[in-house]
């Protein structure tokens, strides 16, 4: 994958203040120099080709009532499938990742409540392949502002 300049200079713009307006590719082509189609054109090449993972909002979830935790779970391996697909059942999965560790699956809760988030948890646990299960909610919060220069 190789990209040219304006395809560097769409990842630089998209990274921070993104406009919030009815037509944002628009704003973007525009300060560019380019249009609106081709920027989307890029974008969905960038997405497919896995330079560009994801564009979207970070929430506050606290300010909107929401908790969160981080999970990590000890799974036998000939589980790990169907163990995985049980817990991304769950609409209040955000991540789950497998990894080369004891702890082999971990996976990421937001939920309205604590109540509910421990309501998933038990469920999980209980899941057969499932010998442990910690929950890792943040005790404190760090914000970081990243921009990578392209």
């Amino acid at each position: 994958m190789s990209l040219d300049d304006l395809d560097r200079k769409i990842l630089d713009r998209v990274q921070s203040d993104f406009p919030l307006v009815s037509r944002p590719f628009q704003v973007l082509a525009k300060e560019l120099g380019s249009t609106e189609e081709e920027v989307l054109r890029r974008i969905r090449r960038m997405q497919e080709e896995g330079t560009i993972r994801r564009i979207g909002p970070i929430f506050e979830l606290e300010r909107l009532g929401f908790t969160s935790t981080l999970c990590a779970a000890k799974v036998s391996p000939a589980l790990i499938d169907s163990v995985a697909e049980y817990i991304n059942s769950f609409p209040e999965v955000t991540h789950n990742y497998l990894r080369e560790n004891e702890f082999n699956l971990w996976f990421a809760l937001v939920a309205p409540s604590q109540e509910r988030i421990s309501t998933i948890l038990e469920g999980i646990r209980h899941r057969g392949g499932v010998a442990e299960l910690v929950s890792l909610p943040a005790e404190r919060t760090f914000k970081i502002n990243v921009h990578l220069k392209v």
